[in-house]
């Protein structure tokens, strides 16, 4: 959808993977090192997580392909207009394509964590063709724009042939909290630059636009995309911090608990004896 709408919508699936991520990682990393702070320290209880994350991908996907083609002005799986003679609705289109590829991930997802009938490490894999698939649809999505409006989409190609690459190297090297967390980094910068992008190239309520034309927008915007990514750093940061304190503060509570326990069997113990 060319509109605020259309760039709002994948923004806050990207924002809510992203924020999710932001939690998520940090606590298998801790849980890691302390494998009796939590039950999904277990690697049976992260593989749920996985199991549940594709069966919301998938429904995300879905929402976006069914958004793209039945708004009010979308093509409704009209892919050719034979009246007027060329392509109907080809942004509808290549956002449909975006998703469709993100629902095949999901689907790999609970395949490969559901099931045996897949490696676990295909779900990284589809992951980074759906990225990688995003990105390449975008270069080629920008033909006869004003300066601005491919501007500001090139910005974003930097995040999304940045996560395929991370993402695809987690295929070699799973587990790794430092290609984990870049990756969720490079989510939230995709997902607060497609909100940016609605706000700039479609104002919503009546709010001024933009000069297309203006090379100082262009630099501006350049800027203001890395204080999103600073943005998103901080986020991971703070969850970071949160989460690493709850699991550090649930072992000490278990340490006592255990400490109690023990030193109550100790005092039971003397006292069989002096009967």
């Amino acid at each position: 959808m060319g509109n605020f709408k259309g760039h709002a919508l994948p923004g806050s699936f990207f924002l809510l993977f992203g924020l999710w991520w932001s939690v998520k990682y940090p606590l298998k990393y801790a849980c890691r090192k302390n494998k009796n702070a939590c039950y999904f320290g277990s690697r049976a209880g992260f593989q749920r997580l996985e199991f549940v994350e594709g069966i919301i991908k998938a429904v995300f996907a879905l929402i976006g392909m069914v958004a793209e083609q039945f708004v009010p002005d979308g093509p409704h799986l009209k892919l050719y207009n034979y009246e007027k003679k060329h392509w109907d609705h080809l942004m509808n289109w290549q956002h449909a394509t975006m998703y469709l590829f993100y629902g095949i991930s999901g689907l790999v997802d609970i395949v490969a964590h559901g099931t045996n009938a897949l490696p676990a490490a295909m779900d990284r894999m589809m992951l980074s063709v759906a990225v990688f698939i995003e990105g390449f649809l975008f270069c080629y999505h920008l033909h006869g724009r004003a300066m601005l409006d491919v501007h500001v989409h090139q910005l974003l190609l930097f995040a999304i042939f940045g996560a395929a690459a991370c993402i695809f190297l987690e295929v070699f090297f799973r587990g790794s909290i430092v290609l984990e967390m870049l990756r969720t980094s490079l989510c939230i910068l995709q997902g607060s630059w497609f909100w940016q992008i609605g706000f700039v190239l479609y104002p919503p309520n009546g709010s001024p636009e933009w000069n297309q034309t203006d090379h100082t927008n262009m630099m501006f915007l350049t800027m203001c995309y890395c204080w999103h990514y600073a943005f998103a750093f901080l986020i991971l940061a703070v969850n970071y911090t949160i989460v690493s304190w709850a699991v550090r503060s649930k072992v000490k509570q278990s340490q006592s608990m255990e400490m109690g326990l023990l030193k109550t069997s100790e005092r039971d113990h003397e006292s069989e004896e002096e009967i």
